[in-house]
């Protein structure tokens, strides 16, 4: 009675022991996966941080550009003003330059339209692939442990 005994503690310290075997390598494989998660996100944020400054230069030329618009808007209208005053013969000549700047104002406005957007869309490409990189990975991961 006593030996059944001990073979029960003995088989009992045997499978503990093959558990804590599977649980350290599960445990490795699973540390390898985050490593590689946060190797990921480093080379996603250090893309991220590129990609906001050249948004933010591209912004702030485009704010120049449209305060020199605005100030040589500014300098033509006392010239649209002595321009009026001149009679109706230069009047033709008068419409002709306020076609110019309202042109100048929607292609302002319609770039500004565009870098919105394009924007947007790449917002909507990094979230496409941080989600396709996840699922990769889970993928990936999935077949580690399946393969041990």
């Amino acid at each position: 009675m006593e030996i059944i005994l001990y073979l029960s503690i003995a088989l009992v310290a045997v499978a503990f022991t093959v558990l804590v075997v599977y649980v350290a390598k599960t445990l490795i494989a699973v540390q390898k996966t985050l490593t590689n998660v946060a190797n990921t996100m480093e080379g996603l944020n250090k893309q991220m941080d590129g990609l906001t400054k050249e948004t933010t230069e591209l912004l702030h030329r485009t704010n120049q550009l449209a305060d020199d618009i605005q100030e040589k808007s500014k300098s033509l209208n006392t010239v649209f003003d002595s321009v009026k005053d001149l009679g109706g013969s230069l009047s033709g000549l008068n419409n002709s330059i306020r076609k110019v700047s309202d042109s100048v104002s929607k292609t302002t406005e319609q770039q500004s339209d565009n870098i919105a957007q394009t924007v947007q869309w790449g917002n909507v490409v990094i979230d496409l692939y941080t989600k396709w990189k996840s699922k990769k990975e889970a993928e990936q991961a999935k077949k580690n442990t399946d393969v041990n």
